[in-house]
């Protein structure tokens, strides 16, 4: 039997649709779908047909269009957005049609008049991602359009796009009047338009009489994020990001706004003994309607089936389709042990100060975890995150070996295991793997789109190895997912001056000291916020106010060399360089290679470069054992 040919072609492929159609149409039926046809009609089919763009499908809001040339397609796009934001200028907001474009170019397969493969896959993605009323390229698209239509775009850096095997470079197209997307480093909008549910899992509440039990009842919702992370059906905010709305007295709704989600779950545990009490309720984030709610009471050993309870019930009410593979990773507990996963617990609190001591503490309770049951994925990554954090942020020594071995067991065991990938990067990274580090940092970013030490890690990567550019798009992400963590903003105010971008480094400084008062205020006796606070105010040019924070943070940890390290850093932008470098050589002895690479490149050292003894101190810490 003779296969028919399968007809390929090169093709510029753009997918639009219209943000907040399902809100439009549920406002408006009839009247929505009458004005987007005339609109459709009047105005956008002309531009198409002008510039020799072919329809290919129309469903709903969305549209998918082939073009032989893809400067004929980037034109296109920019006649469309223009010409659509002038029409609709006079309509009512609530009433008002604005589209989002994704345009690339890739080998398609055609079906009739249909065509499909990964070309049209990275442009639909691409509009996915794009801002209401803007227009995002692939790298191939940039490429090809070059000088020719003396536009501008703006290099957003590689995104790593859902069900595509490797991360795009991915460009914004500057229409009129319109301005690099970094210069805007505000608030963000109340809330994104997604082409699919999403969902943020709120801290459970303790109602046990022991608020040491609070580690127990935040597990727990921590432990649920991992599991509904892997439904690629669903969009799951960070544990970052939600653990942060806690320290905010917020309803359901003004949750879902804060953290952009459709809907929120929320609950509360209450622990005696043997037993536990468990509430969940899942909330729709528009109108705070209650979605589902159940309550369980059950033994403690029953924890882990009112957790897969819970997931389905998740999955029943918001309408999503698993795949047989995530049904099957879905019916897997992580652990049957109910006193390794209670240690397990423990090291998840534990690991979440983000301090030397508590990351010793945690690894100690991975360990314990892992020794109840050898098969416990999570533990062993959680051994692995304890060892990259010390590294990263205390130096010391390490063995990457071992990283890389339980990190490779924990995949084995629960493959998408987003810590342990992220783990993994920084161990290759380490032992100058860069392409496979890259490659780890880029699977935990595509099993769990808001993994905030993928980011941060990824980020750190990039700034090392040069890229200051992609550092810079990986550390805004990192800092969007975690409103509550002090020292992303800062380390990206630094990248901006690095790169002369000073707008973008006083914007962003001041947001980050904001983030500093208000953490300072909340915990007053931590460091990390009153030296991350004198490094910003060192930047803003308030001296007085620099010193006063960087004496406070030393009176809080004296010894402690990441504090000894930031404090160095806030005297040598206030030119204080003996000071700086004394406190240098009290932090520095023992620091990791990483952490020497990026003392090397921290542009907060810039004035110490020329000064002798800057120099003998990284020749002295190059040459350690």
């Amino acid at each position: 039997m003779v296969e028919s040919r399968v007809e390929r072609r090169l093709a510029a492929i753009l997918c639009a649709d219209v943000v907040g159609y399902s809100r439009l149409i549920e406002r408006d039926e009839a009247g929505t779908l009458s004005a987007l046809r005339s609109l459709r009609r009047e105005l956008v089919d002309p531009l198409l047909a002008s510039h020799g763009g072919r329809v290919v499908q129309v469903v709903g809001d969305g549209a998918l269009v082939e073009f032989g040339s893809v400067v004929d397609a980037v034109q296109c796009a920019a006649a469309v957005q223009e010409a659509v934001t002038a029409h609709q200028a006079a309509a009512p907001p609530e009433r008002r049609f604005v589209f989002r474009i994704g345009i690339n170019l890739g080998d398609v397969v055609a079906e009739g008049t249909d065509i499909l493969g990964d070309g049209v896959n990275v442009a639909s993605r691409l509009e996915q991602l794009c801002e209401p009323g803007g227009v995002l390229v692939s790298e191939t698209v940039r490429e090809h359009v070059g000088n020719r239509l003396g536009v501008a775009f703006e290099d957003l850096g590689p995104r790593t796009l859902k069900n595509i095997d490797r991360p795009v470079r991915v460009h914004r197209l500057l229409l009129s009047e319109q301005q690099p997307q970094a210069v805007v480093v505000g608030p963000r909008p109340a809330r994104v338009e997604r082409s699919k549910p999403s969902l943020a899992v709120l801290p459970f509440e303790n109602l046990s009489s022991d608020p040491d039990q609070d580690y127990f009842s935040e597990g727990i919702a921590e432990d649920l994020i991992t599991d509904l992370a892997k439904i690629s059906g669903l969009g799951v905010a960070g544990r970052r990001s939600t653990f942060a709305a806690r320290q905010i007295p917020l309803d359901a709704v003004e949750a879902s706004a804060r953290l952009q989600v459709s809907h929120v779950l929320e609950g509360s545990v209450r622990r005696a003994g043997n037993r536990i009490r468990l509430t969940a309720r899942l909330v729709d984030g528009a109108t705070g309607a209650q979605v589902w709610a159940e309550r369980y009471d059950r033994a403690l050993d029953d924890i882990f089936a009112v957790q897969d309870d819970i997931t389905r019930q998740i999955v029943v009410a918001l309408k999503i389709k698993l795949l047989p593979t995530e049904k099957e990773a879905l019916a897997r507990p992580p652990t049957t042990n109910i006193e390794a996963y209670g240690d397990y617990l423990r090291g998840l609190e534990l690991l979440s100060r983000h301090v030397k001591p508590s990351y010793q503490r945690a690894r100690r309770m991975f360990v314990r975890a892992a020794a109840l049951d050898p098969n416990f994925a999570r533990a062993l990554a959680g051994i692995a995150e304890c060892d990259c954090d010390t590294y990263i942020h205390y130096g010391g020594s390490i063995s990457f070996d071992d990283v890389l071995a339980l990190t490779a067991r924990a995949l084995e065991l629960e493959p998408g295991l987003a810590s342990a990938h992220a783990s993994r990067g920084v161990a290759l990274l380490a032992t100058g793997r860069a392409e496979e580090a890259e490659r780890s940092f880029q699977e935990a970013i595509s099993a769990e789109p808001d993994h905030v030490m993928a980011h941060y890690f990824y980020g750190r990567a990039c700034v090392v190895l040069g890229r200051k550019q992609d550092g810079v798009q990986l550390l805004r992400r990192a800092s969007d997912l975690a409103p509550d963590a002090v020292g992303y903003l800062d380390c990206l105010s630094t990248l901006y001056l690095a790169l002369g971008m000073r707008a973008e480094a006083e914007a962003t400084s001041h947001e980050a000291l904001a983030r500093c008062e208000r953490e300072l205020a909340r915990q007053p006796g931590r460091a990390v916020a009153a030296f991350r606070g004198a490094g910003v105010l060192a930047k803003l040019g308030e001296r007085e106010q620099a010193l006063a924070w960087a004496e406070r943070a030393l009176a809080i940890e004296p010894d402690d060399p990441l504090t000894l390290y930031n404090v160095a850093c806030c005297y040598a932008i206030l030119g204080l360089v003996e000071e700086a470098i004394n406190l240098l050589e009290r932090a520095m002895p023992g620091a990791s290679a990483h952490r020497i690479a990026w003392m090397r490149q921290d542009h907060d050292l810039e004035p110490l470069r020329e000064h002798p003894r800057f120099h003998a101190l990284l020749r002295r810490l190059e040459n350690e054992p």
